[in-house]
């Protein structure tokens, strides 16, 4: 099983970002996704899932924000971030949800400043 998050990157206050993960290894289309973050000296917490209908799930700092989508024909989520914050600045994590507890891949680093 493989995540392979990117699209990170040094981004101004107000900027979007868009998140992908490329998943291989397992059924995508037959499983819920999401992306965690874990600021500096934080811990990892859910910024939104993706059930295989479509449908999604948000924490309440990222509604209306932050959009999460999937691609199953290119087994990729995605998650476009808009109206960054510097509290967003994170490590964002791209999760399956194989078992009862989530399977991460390797982060992706967001920096929000000016």
């Amino acid at each position: 099983v493989q995540l392979q998050a990117s699209g990170g990157g040094l981004v101004q206050p107000g900027g979007s970002l868009r998140l992908s993960c490329a998943a291989s290894g397992f059924k995508f289309s037959f499983i819920a996704m999401g992306w965690y973050r874990e600021a500096p000296g934080g811990q990892r917490e859910l910024v939104a899932g993706i059930t295989t209908d479509d449908l999604a799930v948000y924490t309440d700092y990222a509604k209306g924000r932050f959009t999460i989508s999937r691609d199953n024909a290119k087994t990729t989520v995605y998650l476009q971030m808009n109206s960054l914050k510097p509290e967003d600045t994170a490590v964002y994590y791209c999760s399956a949800a194989l078992t009862s507890e989530p399977y991460w891949g390797q982060g992706t680093l967001v920096t929000v400043s000016s």
